[in-house]
């Protein structure tokens, strides 16, 4: 007997466990389905054991069958991943992870002008608020609110953060929004992302404590929802500048104070330390340290 397993058979033992099927499984590989099932026979004997109970219309894993499948799974699918990452590093691909708020609110508009100053480099975007797995997720590049400590990844800065109140003009006049201490009668649009609402109050107003919990809030999981909310006039949202250019430049919020908190977190880019970056991943991080720079000229401008 061969020292090893018929590793051809493995392909086809895999989708017809998870297709329950060994139709489904021919049409998945573009194989015929008796070409499934001799695979599977020959994986069986190698192994000494029966991996499908086969009946009309009806095929049933074995105990050793979904054993063998539990163990075996993982690997194939890291097999199929390694593969996918190495066959993308080849071209031009580029996969990019950030914030689901930071991609919507500040990434989008600009996506096109990245794509139209490189025609060759196609991207491909995740959005999560998780610190990603670079290898088991296949990403080459990620955008990161963080304090920017992490020994395994290169961090690059891309701009400090601060938090600042907006809301539009209609719920500033109906409130009468003229100093911190005004937001008492408000209602607080609380954020994962920017949860700083008691350190902003107890910084610029005179709310104790007690008065702060007390005030009407809402809690969003998300930054775009929260923003989106005070556009429709239903709270003052604390959030970073960077999320509200649009809605600033079309006079959908304003800031009613002038007061901004320094956060310890910022945003940055980041990729394994171990990795030297293809020409296109380096491409994109240019292209976002400029970006960032032009946006924060624009704002200094007066």
């Amino acid at each position: 007997m061969r020292s090893t397993p018929p590793l051809k058979a493995l392909p086809a033992f895999e989708a017809a466990m998870r297709l329950g099927s060994f139709t489904l499984a021919s049409r998945e590989l573009n194989v015929t389905p008796g070409a499934i099932g001799q695979q599977i026979q020959k994986l069986e004997e190698w192994l000494g054991v029966a991996l499908f109970v086969r009946q009309i219309r009806q095929l049933t894993p074995t105990e050793d069958g979904r054993a063998y499948f539990a163990q075996i799974q993982p690997a194939l699918a890291e097999l199929v991943h390694a593969s996918h990452r190495i066959r993308e590093r080849r071209g031009n691909g580029v996969r990019l992870s950030m914030p689901p708020s930071f991609a919507a609110k500040w990434f989008a508009p600009r996506m096109a002008d990245f794509l139209q100053a490189n025609p060759g480099i196609a991207l491909s975007l995740s959005t999560t608020t998780a610190m990603v797995d670079f290898e088991l997720d296949g990403v080459d590049l990620a955008v990161r609110h963080f304090d920017g400590i992490d020994t395994r990844l290169s961090v690059q800065r891309l701009c400090d953060d601060e938090a600042r109140a907006y809301c539009s003009p209609a719920y500033t006049k109906q409130h009468r929004l003229k100093r911190p201490d005004d937001l008492r009668a408000a209602t607080l649009l609380h954020n994962t992302l920017h949860p700083h609402w008691a350190a902003w109050l107890a910084r610029f107003s005179g709310l104790d404590g007690v008065r702060i919990e007390a005030t009407a809030g809402i809690q969003f999981d998300q930054s775009l929802m929260a923003i989106d909310a005070a556009v429709r006039a239903q709270g003052v949202v604390l959030t970073s500048p960077l999320l509200v250019e649009t809605e600033l430049a079309r006079g959908e919020l304003i800031e009613p104070f002038d007061h901004a908190l320094a956060l310890a977190a910022s945003y940055h880019l980041v990729h394994p330390a171990t990795a030297e970056p293809r020409q296109a991943v380096q491409s994109l991080k240019a292209w976002f340290t400029d970006s960032i720079t032009a946006g924060r000229v624009r704002r200094d401008i007066p």
